[in-house]
């Protein structure tokens, strides 16, 4: 690029070596609109806009831009802000290391009608190295690429005054190489096949479109969106106000702050009937009727009646805002609950002033009560509110005073950012000391000066002024709502920010959209085309009029006057088959809708332990759940159970698993399995053969796959018992052998896991010690201390008291106190912290944990142990690299044996099933072939790289985890073997067991930390005190510098131990996203937490593999536009089998400001397998949920979350699910579901959801199909009417067919049909790509429905006329005979077809649904008999069917004959489909109907049916018939038993009475000598022959006379 540098004087300076492009930090880029993103990717260059912005000495807070249309500038009308994030150039001095950018421009529109991402990329890249050029300088960007000699020159960054910057727009006939689109920094070209194409083929819309969009969208934001408010010249200017009768004012309105109250449902009064009109008549069917409606109304035009449209349309519309309003006041509901909640607020009315003291201060009396009850709608900026321990934050506050430790309040902010660690805030010291008590608090005149609001939750700037002093305001004194007071006794805060001014409310969603399913928008174009049919038909039937008017009305003498305008014949066709698009086409489904959603509760989506059921709050969405595409997840508390339980050590290069809870959940109840294989069915006897070495099936032999898969699951939560020994066994030996060097290293391990933490016992009234921490990992290791024998008993501020056992439980503990000299807390800088302790012998020593990677650099020997570490680093990438190539062998493998099981040939399949599934074995074992692959590959413990004791034979002993053998698991003999000694002093081996620990450790996805210690001498550690204490009381800089002295004492550390914790998750979470995999979902994981925990929590959950190829962004390695355009070119060149990108939400801020890198990193992300996004915050989640939604088409996206800080992405995503859980319901309040458990989502989805779109496509299917049917009979009698537009069908039976007649077999379709079982789905995933692909309704498929319907009316039509209409000899074959005729040969049809030929899951609702529609017709034709007006000229209704036609032969023997037709030919269309076309759908009903088959999809989804199981609610027609069958078997086993036993008691020759042969047959029988012939003979055809057995399992419903 060259600069023009001649004018300015500044300027005139030689310039520094400009940095490498690829080194700029990307951070300050100039921002342009979505509408330019979208215009960018011409091809040719367009000439660049001159911009130019001068930079002044003092930053101010914002840049806005604005463009000058005369000048061709874009000019900012505030200077660069330099204060916000810190930048690295390359080459310059570490001092301008520290200079921070923070930019916030408004969009920049060009000028330009050509102009390409090229341009745009370069454009940016030049704008953030000009944001880091010093003040004084000019430059021009021109379109030619920059020489060596100018970037040789010197920088003038250093020197002062304004910079102005203009960029000149170059000349199109500039070479295209420098507005080429695939250029990256530096030159290198951009080789991205998709971000070429999209280069190459968007296009850019017409000036004319643009505008109108841009004017279209400003009325909108006039309308709909809130006034944008001015920003403040100084900030907001809040004082402490006691006075309840008067507020502050917000100088940007002139008026009182916002009020406290919340809202999140979608409407209010106001615009809830214009959203709702939008929403409904948005449905083009509905939008449709309004049109015949306005036909139908005027006057001579309509057949049918003048009301008979609107006002079943305002009706069925009604009905559906009723629904919509009803759904929001349950919402609203739910925000008066949070709004009514109390807190305590200062009152001057409750202070009473009672003297003066020697001071002149006020008294209070002791009676008085200054604290108010205060609903949280009321407070408002200004009230100072007290919290206790446990207190929701009602608002944002900044912290006043503290009664926590050393004036430290400790808050807890999962609903915000998803952190499970306490955050402590320390109001400022001065302050603090003004607000001991409620007087002094009431005469505080201080000045808290804070920003606008805004949606940083990591940044805060602010000032307080107070005593003629001014002490900033950081993010340390502030409290935001949805925050939790813990571990405090209580707190006192200054509101500041109130209502929707919150931080997380402006996070979340204010308007959120009215969500509507993805299946509308592809029902409305079946709707255009359907509207656009009629208009054909009705032109179509319009010309025949023309021609029958020149052939027949113009010659026919009665006709004369009776011409009809072509217009009204058009008119009043039209109005006729209107209803081709049936009016209860939406309504009834509502009705299906609702119904849907009562059926969703459902005793598998039912949690126990917290009584929370499934709750569906929304109707409209039940067919989105079985067309998901993307999961959104949250980490806390919706992956995670949030507990954490400290889980493995090292120590001496030994490993060991603390498995206290393990072994406590494990002695709970065991898994219960279907009823039907309880010990009562062939199950059972198949085991019994395997045991004793007979053969069996592979379906049923030995125990279930899926039972294997989830012992294997199991053994992978506790972490490979094989491989590592039990910590009892370890007290145990160290119990046995205490003056060993092991046990003194395993003993002072222990004790650094006691003292190197902040953790305050306190006792409860039981005597119990619990522990108040800041961070669950530190409540880990010091209750895992506790567990080991090192008791945290007592902690004061300056010492820490510890009691042990040495002498075993039942000896007299010892107390020892240690003196703690500093505490150098952790910090996500130094990601350690450190304690000096003072040992009871008189030496400091000090201790520290930390990351692995930080420690590490810190021990005395790090040579050895980077040595170590790039060693296992190695064997790592090798064995990770071995496992993908596997895990690729293993996929293509199955995908050359094809995607789902059966035998190689679909349509093999298909000839096989439809018959009687042939070679029935080999597809048994060909399924359960299949379903252990995926099993294994789900439950597959990860293999450990080395020994995890020195021992290798101790190693692979066996392990006991019974829950009362809680002593060893290795025999007496075998632990004074268990540690080899000699390995144990050898730092070599110990440090490389040890960094393989960790690594493997890391790699099951727990949180690692490693622990260091070093003994100080007396004279070093004095002189270090004296700095730390110089650091810790300097005023500038303080952090900074208290971490510089901390890290000159924290050297030459020896390695102490690593420590190994499990964030638990919930149960059911690995498999559950597993199987969402094997569905075809992506699942994305977004978080607030810090990124180590979001990598860990993703290798536990499986969501990262251990051959997955994580790709890392992150803005501050630099590079980043190549680090995405080169993760593209790997993930779609398929170099790696799985991707995970992970990325953290300030690369994110960066890349957004960039629409070119932004172009980039959603291609990134579409094509990777799994997205982790850590500190990210909830607009953030938000915004990635809008970014798929709107960029990937047909995919539907599902977002689920537990806090506050998610309610945002839950409102964007198309489905929103809720947990209710521990952190309340903020978010199940505003889901369209809510759900306890996120395992329940398997089955949400998977079954429910996939069972609700199946439903609505055949409802809807079914609806246009039979009107397809019945109006076009219909329209052909046209031909025999002479296109008059006299109607086949009586008018009042006309009117009824959708209503009463047709609705109930489609309506029970949607309802109650289920295509395939449960156990079928959720064991086989890979089948919900039915509704990802939209194979349940489409074009094409629509099309044959109308196709098949064409055809259909065709025969009910020809066949009817040509038989019966014709006839010479016949009762009555008029006119409404024949309408009856095809009227009721339609309604049957029907009724056969949508509940009998298609529906699968036949039962007595479908026998009900057939009875209710065809016996109702004919009961409506018996009545309109009777009723009806025997003067009628035209329809003869009035006896006819009793008197007339009814008592035709030929009437009947017709209508026989149509349905036998169309019921031939639908069984034989359904027949050849089914043998030549087979679906996937097909295959598995055919599958289902093999009972081994059918428990072999039950065995592989029993984690997930278990709970209805054993409630009894899923007994099928195959299980009752099948239990029937085994009933029969078990009393003839019963029967012949007895027989056997009356011959063995046959030397009684009297035949007594009943009672007594009775007693004499029962009593002499041995029962154990007839279980041991059984024993020793047993009969392969019975599975008993105990009778004891047998009576006590109650075999047989014997009758009493049996036993004669």
């Amino acid at each position: 690029m060259n600069r023009d540098r001649g004018k300015s004087a500044a300027a005139q300076e030689p310039l520094q070596d400009e940095p490498a492009p690829e080194n700029i930090q990307r951070e300050n880029t100039a921002m342009v609109t979505p509408e330019e993103h979208e215009d960018i990717g011409l091809p040719q260059p367009s000439p660049p806009r001159a911009a130019t912005w001068d930079t002044g000495s003092a930053p101010p807070q914002n840049v806005a831009a604005r463009h000058d249309i005369n000048a061709s500038r874009i000019q900012f009308s505030e200077d660069l802000d330099r204060a916000g994030h810190a930048g690295r150039v390359a080459g310059t001095q570490s001092a301008q290391d520290g200079i921070q950018h923070s930019v916030s421009t408004r969009p920049v529109r060009p000028s330009s009608k050509s102009r390409d991402r090229g341009y745009s990329l370069r454009r940016s890249l030049f704008t953030q190295n000009v944001n880091r050029q010093a003040h004084g300088s000019l430059m021009e960007l021109e379109p030619s690429s920059s020489s060596a000699q100018q970037r040789g020159q010197p920088d003038s960054r250093n020197e002062k005054g304004p910079t102005v910057v203009t960029i000149e727009e170059a000349d199109e006939q500039a070479p295209s190489g420098h507005g080429n689109a695939n250029v990256l920094e530096g030159g290198r070209p951009l080789d991205v096949p998709t971000y070429s194409r999209r280069m190459r083929y968007q296009g850019k819309p017409p000036h004319w479109l643009r505008n109108a969009l841009a004017s279209a969208k400003a009325f909108h934001g006039h309308i709909f969106a809130p006034a944008e408010l001015p920003h403040t010249i100084d900030g907001r200017h809040v004082q402490v106000n006691i006075s309840s009768s008067k507020g502050p004012v917000d100088e940007r309105t002139t008026k009182p702050y916002i009020t406290n109250k919340i809202r999140s449902c979608k409407y209010t009064p106001w615009n809830f009937f214009p959203k709702q009109l939008v929403a409904q008549f948005g449905k083009l069917a509905n939008f449709y009727f309004l049109i015949v409606a306005i036909l139908q109304m005027i006057p001579g035009l309509s057949t049918t009646g003048t009301y008979t449209t609107i006002v079943p349309l305002l009706i069925f519309i009604g009905i559906s805002m009723a629904k919509e309003g009803y759904e929001d006041i349950r919402r609203n509901r739910l925000d008066k609950e949070e709004n009514e909640r109390i807190t305590s607020v200062l009152n001057e009315a409750a202070l009473r002033i009672e003297s003066k003291d020697s001071n002149g201060s006020d008294v209070l009396g002791s009676n008085t009560t200054a604290w108010t009850k205060t609903k949280w709608r009321d407070v408002k900026v200004g009230d100072v509110v007290l919290l206790e321990r446990d207190a929701a934050v009602p608002a944002d506050i900044v912290l006043l005073h503290s009664s926590g430790a050393e004036g430290a309040a400790y808050i807890e902010t999962k609903s915000l950012d998803g952190e499970t660690n306490l955050k402590s805030k320390k109001p400022l010291g001065i302050v603090s000391q003004r607000c001991k008590s409620e007087a002094d608090i009431a005469r505080l005149q201080a000045d808290f000066v804070v920003e606008d609001p805004n949606l940083d939750l990591y940044k805060f700037d602010g000032r307080v002024s107070l005593a003629n002093q001014t002490m900033p305001l950081t993010p340390s004194e502030i409290i935001y709502r949805g925050s939790i007071v813990r571990n405090t006794p209580a707190a006192v805060g200054l509101i500041v920010y109130s209502g929707e001014e919150c931080k997380i409310r402006m996070n979340a969603n204010n308007n959120p959209r009215v969500k509507a399913p993805t299946l509308q928008h592809k029902v409305n174009r079946v709707v255009v085309l359907v509207a656009c049919l009629v208009f054909f038909i009705a032109i179509l039937e319009s010309v025949g009029y023309i021609f029958w008017k020149r052939t027949t009305e113009n010659r026919s003498w009665y006709l004369d006057a009776a011409d009809v305008p072509f217009g009204h014949i058009l008119t009043s066709f039209i109005i006729m088959f209107n209803t081709m698009l049936p009016l209860s086409l939406y309504v009834s489904l509502e009705i299906v809708k609702v119904a849907q959603m009562f059926m969703m509760n459902d005793i598998d989506m039912y949690d126990p332990e917290s009584d929370i059921p499934i709750e569906p709050k929304t109707s409209t969405l039940n067919e989105e759940l079985g067309q998901v595409s993307y999961i959104f997840s949250d980490k806390t508390g919706t992956l995670t159970n949030n507990s954490m339980k400290f889980r493995k050590m090292s120590i001496a290069g030994t490993a060991w698993l603390h498995d206290h809870d393990l072994l406590e959940e494990g002695g709970g109840p065991a898994k219960l399995r279907h009823k039907k294989r309880n010990g009562k069915d062939k199950q059972r006897q198949s085991r019994r053969r395997h045991r004793r070495g007979e053969s069996a099936s592979p379906l049923v032999q030995g125990e279930p796959p899926q039972a294997q898969a989830d012992v294997a699951a199991d053994q992978t939560q506790t972490m490979a018992y094989s491989h590592t020994g039990r910590t009892d066994d370890l007290l145990e030996y160290i119990y046995r052998r205490p003056q060993s060097i092991f046990a003194k290293k395993v003993r002072w391990f222990i004790l650094s896991l006691a003292l190197c933490h902040t953790c305050i016992p306190e006792k409860d009234r039981e005597g119990e010690i619990n522990f108040q921490a800041s961070s669950p990992d530190e409540l880990a290791l010091v209750t895992a201390a506790q567990d080991l024998g090192f008791v945290v008993t007592d902690r004061r501020s300056n010492t820490i008291t510890i009691k042990t056992y040495p002498n075993g439980d039942s000896a007299e503990p010892i107390f020892e106190t240690y003196q703690v000299l500093d505490v150098i807390e952790f910090s996500s800088a130094r990601k350690r912290m450190s304690i000096v302790i003072r040992l009871p012998d008189g030496r400091v020593c000090l201790f520290a944990k930390g990351a692995d990677t930080t420690i590490r650099t810190l021990l005395r020997q790090q040579d050895m142990a980077a040595m170590y570490v790039e060693d296992i680093r190695m064997k790592s990438e090798a064995r990770k690299s071995m496992e993908a190539q596997s895990a690729l062998q293993r996929a293509s493998a199955q995908l050359s044996r094809k995607s789902l099981p059966g035998p190689s040939s679909a349509s093999t399949i298909g000839r096989q099933s439809s018959v009687s599934l042939g070679q029935r074995q080999s597809t048994r074992d060909s399924i359960d072939l299949w379903l252990r692959e995926r099993e294994a590959e789900s439950a597959k413990p990860r293999p450990s790289n080395l020994h995890y004791t020195p021992r290798q034979s101790q190693s692979i002993a066996p392990h006991s985890t019974d829950a009362d053998s809680r002593r060893s698991s290795f025999q007496d003999e075998d632990l004074d073997d268990l540690v080899d000694e000699t390995l144990v002093v050898s730092d070599q081996a110990v440090f490389q067991r040890c960094f393989n620990h960790i690594d493997d450790f890391a790699t099951e996805g727990l949180r690692t930390l490693v622990y260091g210690h070093r003994f100080i001498p007396e004279d070093e550690y004095l002189k270090w005190k004296e700095s730390y204490h110089e650091a810790a009381t300097s005023l500038m800089d303080r952090q900074a510098k208290i971490e510089k002295v901390a890290e000159s004492i924290e050297q030459q550390l020896e390695l102490t131990g690593a420590t190994a914790i499990e964030d638990k998750l919930q149960a059911g979470v690995p498999d559950a996203i597993e199987r969402f995999r094997r569905a075809g979902i992506k699942m994305w994981m977004l978080t607030g937490d810090k990124r180590e925990t979001a990598v860990n929590i993703g290798h536990s959950c499986r969501l990262i593999k251990d051959y997955s190829n994580v790709m890392v962004l992150d803005y501050e390695s630099g590079r980043l536009p190549e680090r995405i355009a080169e993760c593209v070119r790997e993930v779609q060149e398929g170099r790696h089998f799985h991707s995970v990108l992970v990325i953290d939400g300030q690369t994110l801020t960066v890349i957004d400001v960039d629409p070119a890198m932004k172009a980039l990193f959603t291609s990134l992300a579409i094509s990777a397998d799994s997205v982790v996004c850590c500190r990210a915050s909830p607009s953030q989640k938000a915004g990635l949920v809008r970014m798929i939604r709107t960029k990937v088409k047909d995919s539907v996206t599902l977002a689920i979350g537990d806090g506050a800080n998610d309610i945002a992405m839950i409102q964007e995503a198309h489905l929103g699910i809720g947990i209710a859980g521990k952190e309340g319901l903020q978010a199940a309040r505003t889901s369209d579901y809510s759900i306890a458990q996120f395992r329940f989502l398997l089955k949400l989805l998977l079954v429910h959801g996939r069972w609700n779109y199946v439903r609505v496509c055949k409802y809807t299917l079914g609806t246009f199909w039979k009107e397809m049917v019945f109006y076009l009979v219909q329209a052909t009698y046209q031909r025999w009417t002479g296109y008059t537009g006299t109607s086949l069908y009586e008018p009042w039976s006309l009117s009824m067919f959708n209503t009463l007649f047709t609705s109930l077999p489609v309506i029970f379709m949607g309802v109650f049909e289920k295509d395939l079982a449960p156990a079928t789905l959720l064991a086989v995933p890979e089948l919900y790509s039915l509704g990802q692909q939209n194979q349940g309704f489409n074009i094409p498929l629509y099309a044959l429905w109308a196709v098949i319907g064409a055809m259909e009316s065709m025969m009910i039509y020809f066949i009817m006329y040509s038989i019966y209409g014709e006839a010479v000899f016949t009762r009555d074959n008029q006119l409404y005979a024949m309408g009856v005729l095809a009227y009721t040969a339609c309604v049957t049809i029907i009724s056969l077809k949508l509940q009998f030929f298609e529906l699968h899951n036949k039962s007595i609702m479908a026998g009900l649904a057939i009875f209710l529609s065809i016996g109702g017709w004919w009961l409506w034709n018996l009545i309109l008999a009777k009723v009806f007006d025997s003067d009628d000229s035209i329809y003869h209704v009035n006896g006819g069917l009793i008197h007339a036609f009814g008592r035709n032969p030929l009437w009947w023997l017709t209508l026989i004959l149509i349905v036998l037709t169309v019921s031939v030919f639908e069984i034989s269309m359904k027949a050849v489909k089914t043998i030549l076309f087979p679906n996937e759908v097909e295959m598995f009903q055919v599958y289902e109907r093999d009972i081994e088959v059918k428990k072999r999809f039950e065995e592989s989804a029993a984690g997930l049916l278990q709970q209805g199981w054993n409630r009894g609610m899923k007994n099928s027609s195959f299980e009752i018939a099948r239990e029937a069958e085994e009933q029969t078997k078990r009393e003839a086993e019963v029967q012949g038993i007895l027989e056997r036993l009356r011959t063995m008691d046959a030397p009684a020759k009297e035949v007594p009475p009943m009672g007594l042969r009775k007693r004499q047959s029962w009593q002499p029988v041995d029962w154990e000598m007839v279980r041991t012939q059984q024993e020793v003979a047993p009969s392969p055809m019975r599975r008993s022959l105990d009778a004891g057995e047998l009576f006590s399992n109650g075999y047989g419903m014997v009758r009493k006379d049996s036993l004669k």
